[in-house]
This record gives structure tokens, sequence and C-alpha cells, in this order.
């Protein structure tokens, strides 16, 4: 997963038709995909967590296989959550660290459970 500082962050040009803002309360389902190749879902609160339902749909049952980026209220520890559900990039909010965000990788080295990145679950991966 990239990370970004806040300041590093380019929101979505005006009228640039390959990239699109979700609402949290917009239907993943229902939107139009075609020519899209960045969706920016927005954490409005850290405690709102309809940006990562939303990632898991347009990764597993819509295929989405461009660029989904976190934006809003970020904290480090979403993140390992986030790559988990469908996220490549992570925008964290105005001073957090982008190292210590990167060390939360490093303490997670895998999972069980399969995810919307890697569907299936480690004894399945290790029997093939």
């Amino acid at each position: 997963m990239k990370i970004l500082a806040a300041q590093d962050h380019q929101p979505i040009a005006e009228g640039d038709a390959r990239a699109v803002a979700l609402p949290n309360d917009a239907d993943p389902l229902a939107l139009d995909l075609a020519g899209v190749q960045r969706i920016d879902l927005h954490f409005p609160k850290f405690t709102d967590g309809r940006a990562y339902s939303q990632a898991y749909l347009l990764r597993r049952r819509r295929g989405f296989a461009g660029e989904l980026r976190a934006t809003g209220d970020v904290l480090i520890d979403q993140l390992v959550q986030m790559a988990r559900t469908g996220f490549d990039v992570a925008v964290l909010r105005a001073g957090v660290d982008a190292a210590d965000a990167q060390r939360q990788f490093d303490r997670f080295a895998g999972f069980y459970q399969g995810d919307a990145v890697t569907h299936q679950p480690l004894f399945t991966r290790r029997a093939a």
C-alpha cells in the first residue's frame, strides 16, 4: 500500500472522468466504472467504516482493478485493514508521520483469513 502525507494528496480535478470521489452513502454497485482509474473513498471520522465496505464491494463484486484511495480521517492503526479490504493508497490525516505508518505493515506478516486482495485462506494457499 502506498502511503501519502496529507500535503502530498492531489484532490480529483473537476471534470476528470477518470477519477471519482464516491460519497459514503453511495452504492458502489451502482457506480458506472467505464473509464474510471481512481476512486477516492472518504472516512469522515475514523469510527465511520462505510468506506471499508465500499472498497470490498468494488474489488470483489465489481472487479475494479484501478486505484482505491482512502481519504479523510485516516489513522495509522487502520492501514492494515484498509489494505486487506482493497485500498491501494492511504492519505494520512495531517500530523501523522508516514514513517510510523509504514511500520504497521512490518508488524503483521500474514493472515489466516482470505480478504479482498488474497482471496484464499492460509490453509488453502499452503496446500497448493
